[in-house]
């Protein structure tokens, strides 16, 4: 009996949830420090670079009907050096959005139970080690499953959003920092640093086989999917804003969403919150965990990693790529802070999503205005967040470009011991 192919609805509900899985819950409180009132548009300019790298992967998917993602497009032009390097790019900022899943699991877990200071980094290795081990026995979510938590975590942040808004006081919205942190030039470099939050949308390129009428289905699910986020991301911000002080959220970014579910229904608004928090970013961890273990098997068989990691144990599934993954999210979760993770793991995509978006353009005969376009404002928005890490924090250049060293002597090792 062949397997049931993914409608629309499956494949809407699975770019939907890579997106909202761990992002708002992540980045709500990092953006709204970051750029006050203005939040909102942060989310909205990010998004516009997202519907644009979306329509692009949906055309490339289109043209080489295959999944695979940026890594194969690349391969299939040709220019297997520069798939080579953006795979490596790519399995870093899957690593550093498991390290922000997991950060952000831990102190919502904390939020709930408050048992101090020392509980949400050990939650955080916890968690991804419980994930590595059900990863490891083929343990996977179906995608009416997926259907299920999607639309149910949606209600919460619709229905957050919703009560804010009712009790929406422009005074409250235009008051102190709120207000002189609330600048368009903040709202622009907001944009590129919580960027991440739309993230996921191309793995449904992955799953090229299992959806029906593929070609057309990716391109309206990518489309729609991004549209929706969008405005549940604006509601969602216009909403908490009016719900949690600006002081609250400068001290508790990480659980902000949180504190919001409380100010609205007290100790019930709280679990509810929490709870919706806890599946969003559990669901992601796993999710991204089994992707990447993927991705990195494909790289490692085109011999673009070490054949170490193409390893598969007895039930065929990619146990040593799982180890390396999940090791180094859990060490980034278990000593990053939220708004570094965040940043980095934003950094990355932008880069990646600028390459597909020019590809696209380049190879692609329709929407061309468009692929430029998001690749120049992916461009110039990794361009502001690498401004940014100059100067505010040294430290995440030196680790990318200790990350990003390695991957290249790492190729260059790979390319000689298979020419001996």
């Amino acid at each position: 009996m062949s397997k049931k192919k993914m409608g629309l609805n499956e494949t809407w509900s699975m770019a939907v949830g890579g997106m909202v899985g761990g992002g708002i819950f992540s980045v709500l409180g990092v953006i709204i420090a970051t750029a006050g009132n203005m939040a909102w548009l942060s989310f909205f300019i990010a998004g516009l670079i997202a519907l644009a790298t979306g329509i692009s992967y949906s055309n490339l998917t289109n043209k080489f009907e295959e999944g695979g993602g940026a890594f194969t497009y690349i391969k299939d032009i040709n220019h297997q050096g520069l798939a080579g390097g953006l795979s490596w790019l790519l399995i870093i900022g899957y690593i550093l959005t498991l390290s922000v899943y997991a950060f952000t699991f831990g102190q919502y877990l904390e939020k709930l139970l408050n048992f101090g200071p020392w509980f949400p980094r050990l939650i955080s290795i916890s968690i991804i080690l419980i994930f590595m081990y059900l990863n490891l026995r083929g343990v996977s979510d179906a995608s009416q499953l997926e259907v299920f938590i999607v639309w149910a975590k949606l209600a919460i942040l619709v229905g957050i959003a919703s009560l804010g808004l009712w009790q929406f006081d422009l005074q409250i919205f235009n008051s102190g920092h709120l207000k002189s942190a609330g600048t368009f030039a903040n709202a622009i470099v907001g944009a590129s640093t919580i960027f991440m939050a739309y993230e996921g949308f191309q793995l449904i390129t992955y799953d090229y086989e299992d959806i029906k009428d593929a070609d057309s289905t990716i391109r309206k699910a990518e489309i729609l999917a991004v549209i929706s986020v969008i405005f549940i991301y604006i509601l969602v911000t216009l909403g908490t804003i009016n719900l949690v002080s600006y002081q609250t959220i400068i001290e508790e970014k990480e659980v902000v969403l949180a504190i919001a579910g409380e100010n609205i229904l007290g100790t019930a608004g709280l679990i509810i919150a929490s709870i919706a928090a806890l599946f969003s970013t559990g669901s992601a961890i796993n999710s991204t965990l089994f992707a990447t273990s993927r991705l990195a098997i494909k790289v490692a068989n085109d011999g673009e990693l070490p054949s170490f990691l193409a390893h598969k144990n007895d039930s065929g599934l990619p146990d040593r790529s799982i180890y390396v993954i999940g090791g180094t999210g859990a060490l980034l979760a278990a000593f990053g802070n939220l708004a570094s993770l965040v940043e980095a793991a934003s950094f990355i995509f932008l880069v990646t999503f600028s390459v597909v978006n020019f590809i696209a353009f380049k190879e692609i005969k329709e929407n061309k205005t468009v692929s430029f376009l998001g690749g120049l404002g992916a461009s110039i928005s990794s361009i502001l967040l690498f401004i940014r890490f100059l100067n505010r924090d040294l430290k995440i250049i030196i680790a990318l470009a200790v990350l990003l060293f390695l991957a290249t002597i790492g190729r260059n090792l790979i390319y000689r011991i298979k020419s001996q």
